[in-house]
């Protein structure tokens, strides 16, 4: 191979590699119809995965706060640990989120369930920064504050991944969160307003209909 021939292999490598991380980056916003909604099996299968690397305590903490919260990437990377933690060290019942860290640029709060609370105050007990202004999810790079949008799109990306569950995304939780609601019977403009939408047919597209909600949808005729 010339060294001419060698320039030009490097170059094709190095977009294909930039288009690939261009890909997972922005996935929240092109993968936000079509991620995938995941079983409680698949949800323990992430879990157990989780349980065997490094920051477990972190990482289970992040997984479950999409699954139980609904929030978005944007958003649980703008948590600080004041946000979620009092001056007790315990984790609110609710999350205030700044209009500037939401999609739609308004405020709005995040109810805690008891099992949220619960994964988290195991996390806060594991984690306590010096500054309480700084994120609440850390990040293990040096240099870095904690994740933005962009690296914990990714982060999930590789984390599905690698546990063996396809199709799923950033959004995936999400998705999940809503989805369950609704089979459980939650009304789409309670399911608006925790998702923080502005139109209910935003709300009403996150919805993935499965047999399960068919099933009981069949038993009230």
């Amino acid at each position: 191979m010339t060294a001419q021939t060698q320039k030009e292999v490097g170059k094709v490598q190095t977009r294909k590699h930039t288009n690939d991380i261009q890909n997972i980056t922005y996935e929240d916003e092109s993968m936000s119809k079509q991620a995938k909604t995941l079983t409680a099996e698949e949800l323990r299968r992430v879990l157990d995965y989780v349980a065997t690397r490094k920051h477990s305590a972190r990482n289970r903490a992040l997984v479950l706060c999409s699954f139980y919260s609904g929030c978005r990437v944007g958003e649980l990377s703008s948590l600080t640990y004041t946000d979620v933690v009092d001056d007790e060290g315990e984790v609110r019942n609710e999350i205030r989120l700044k209009a500037e860290n939401t999609k739609t640029k308004e405020a709005r709060v995040v109810f805690v369930n008891a099992k949220l609370k619960k994964e988290l105050q195991q996390y806060a007990i594991t984690y306590k920064p010096a500054n309480t202004q700084l994120k609440f999810f850390y990040s293990q790079k040096r240099k870095s504050d904690g994740y933005n949008a962009n690296t914990l799109t990714q982060f999930f990306h590789y984390l599905y991944k690698h546990a063996g569950v396809f199709g799923a995304s950033s959004h995936s939780g999400r998705r999940t969160f809503i989805t369950n609601l609704a089979s459980k019977g939650v009304g789409v403009r309670v399911l608006m307003s925790l998702a923080g939408h502005r139109n209910i047919s935003t709300t009403q597209a996150y919805i993935d209909v499965n047999d399960d909600m068919k099933r009981k949808a069949v038993e009230l005729a």
